[in-house]
This record gives structure tokens, C-alpha cells and sequence, in this order.
């Protein structure tokens, strides 16, 4: 099996390497990578109704879609990520605790006991420190977890914390957890370099494993697919179900009522109002604001249009 360390610390080049790596080499691999501070939803979740919004933008927090099903995680250089790309003969064989059964030895090594939960994730004393998911291609299977090891769980909680109600439709929707950190379970402390450090070593234990470290044209060629697909819109947003939005805001003493239709991420129906703006004007935003991308910089755009410098606060009632 491949071994290979990711030292580009962007998700989008990282969730670009897991996809390339599954579709254009033939043996097995784990690889194990970081990345700044980003929300990854699955494939088959509403973006938008995953994430606060306005907190998630305000501090600079990347938003990211992988392949691969399941619910929303954070990542951030504090998370280890693991991924395996294993040939299979049965699709239908395919077993998460196979692949997690790596990590709960690992951790037993460093005094940790951790235990599968449902589907999907590890716990350390009932509270989650990982969640996985899977993406098959051909007789090819991705399986891939976070592990929380000294993540900022403030920033986690927030960013993922959504006002239940304001989105409806047939998206994926993440079940919420409580979360803790590997690092304070640890009787003898380590950092979470060494600690990934100490992942790899695992896995080379086995003389049948080797380390593998991406060439120019590698590299390269998950560039091109991140900048074409993982760093897209259109992929990120845009691949969303079809979704209602629903919210009513107070600014000041006027209030603003919102109801929108998306299809892809763009806006098809909207009706707003409310006493924020007249009739007039909010007729004119209902007509103009159809075809829009529901993003923050379209619906600034449209609202400037109907009156100039609106605040952030109004444009952010409309996720």
C-alpha cells in the first residue's frame, strides 16, 4: 500500500488528491492530510443549510464539497484527516469498521479506547472525535474520517450551528453531536504533527507499505481538478437539491419577510416582504432577483440595486 503525506494544507487541492488518486491509480493507499479552517459538506447536502452562514464568511472559514455522502464536518490545522483507497472484488462488502478498525488500534497504543457509534463515527467516552464516509468508483472504494485531535471546538460549533426551520427540502442533513478532542484523553501529551506523525508510522510498520510522494505531473493534475471542479461554485453551492428558504428578520424597528425557491443554487421564485422596504421596491427585488445565485455577493448586488448601501445584517436574513 501507498502511504503519502499531503503537505498542501488547501481542502480543495486535498479533496481534488482523494478523487485523483481513486480514479487514476491502481493500487492501495492511505494518506493523511490537514487543512486550514473549512466546513466540508457531503455530496448530497444543501450547503447553504448546513453552515452559519454569516459567521462562517465573517471569519474567513472555507466552505468545501466532497465526493462522498454523509454530513457535514469541520477541518481545521488542529484535524487530522485519513483517507484509504482500497480495490474491492464486492462493492457490497464494503465495511466502515474495516477501515476504522486502523484508527481505534492506533489509539489504544496512546491509551485512547475509542468505539464505533452507528455508521459512522468514533467516540472517546460517548462524545464523537471522528466521522467517515465513502465514495465507490468502479471496484475502487474511498473511505475517509476526520480526527479531531486539538481542533478549535468553539469555532466548529459555530460554524456549523443553523436556525432549524429556514431551509426545507430532500438534501442530506447532518445529525448533530457533542464533539471532544484525542488530545486531553492523552496521558502523555503530544502535538498533532506528532500525532499524525505517529499515524503513518502505523502504517509502515507493515514492510508491505511504502511511502509514495506526488510527482510534478500528480500534482499538477489535481491542481487542474481543483481549480476546475472543488474550488467551483457551481460544485460547492450549486450542486445543492432543490430547496425553500423561509426567514423573517427584525432591523431595527422595521421588519423584512423572505421566502425563496433554488433549483442548483439559483434563486427561481422569491417573495419578500415586510415593512423594510415599500411595495414597490420589494415587487421590483421579487421580479429581478429570479436566476440569481443564492450567495451573498448576488443578493447584495440585487439589494444595492433597490437601495444603496444596505447593511450586511440585511443581506445575511436571506440565509
Amino acid at each position: 500500500m501507498l502511504c503519502i503525506q499531503l503537505e498542501n494544507s488547501d481542502p480543495y487541492f486535498c479533496l481534488a488528491a482523494e478523487e485523483y488518486l481513486l480514479k487514476n491509480f491502481s493500487k492501495d493507499i492511505f494518506m493523511l492530510w490537514q487543512s486550514y479552517d473549512t466546513v466540508v459538506v457531503g455530496k448530497h447536502q444543501n450547503a447553504l443549510a448546513e453552515i452559519n452562514y454569516p459567521f462562517v464568511r465573517e471569519n474567513n472559514i472555507t466552505v468545501a464539497r466532497r465526493i462522498s455522502g454523509g454530513g457535514t464536518v469541520f477541518h481545521d490545522a488542529g484535524n487530522v484527516n485519513f483517507a484509504y483507497i482500497k480495490n474491492v472484488n464486492d462493492t457490497a462488502e464494503i465495511n466502515f469498521k474495516k477501515f476504522t478498525k486502523f484508527v481505534v488500534e492506533a489509539l489504544a497504543e496512546l491509551g485512547v479506547t475509542a468505539v464505533n457509534s452507528g455508521r459512522n463515527d468514533l467516540l472517546v467516552n460517548d462524545k464523537k472525535i471522528s466521522g467517515n464516509a465513502e465514495h465507490v468508483f468502479k471496484k475502487r472504494v474511498l473511505h475517509h474520517g476526520t480526527l479531531l485531535f486539538d481542533s478549535d471546538l468553539s469555532s466548529l460549533g459555530h460554524s456549523i450551528k443553523v436556525a432549524p426551520g429556514k431551509y426545507t427540502g430532500k438534501a442530506v442533513q447532518s445529525n448533530r453531536s457533542f464533539v471532544a478532542n484525542i488530545q486531553p484523553f492523552l496521558k502523555n501529551k503530544i502535538t498533532t504533527e506528532e500525532f499524525r506523525r505517529f499515524l503513518l508510522g502505523v502504517q509502515l510498520e507493515n514492510e508491505e507499505n511504502s511511502v509514495y510522494e506526488l510527482t510534478e505531473v500528480d500534482n499538477l493534475a489535481i491542481q487542474k481538478l481543483a481549480d476546475e471542479k472543488f474550488k467551483t461554485w457551481e460544485w460547492n453551492f450549486g450542486y445543492s437539491p432543490k430547496y425553500a428558504f423561509q426567514n423573517e428578520a427584525k432591523l431595527g424597528d422595521r421588519t423584512i419577510k423572505i421566502a425563496l425557491n433554488a433549483e442548483k443554487g439559483r434563486i427561481t421564485e422569491a417573495a419578500v416582504s415586510g415593512d423594510f422596504f415599500s411595495e414597490q421596491k420589494a415587487d421590483f427585488l421579487n421580479q429581478k432577483i429570479s436566476g440569481k445565485r443564492h450567495c451573498f455577493e448576488d443578493i447584495k448586488e440585487m439589494l444595492n440595486e433597490v437601495q444603496p448601501d444596505v447593511p450586511d445584517e440585511l443581506v445575511f436574513a436571506f440565509f
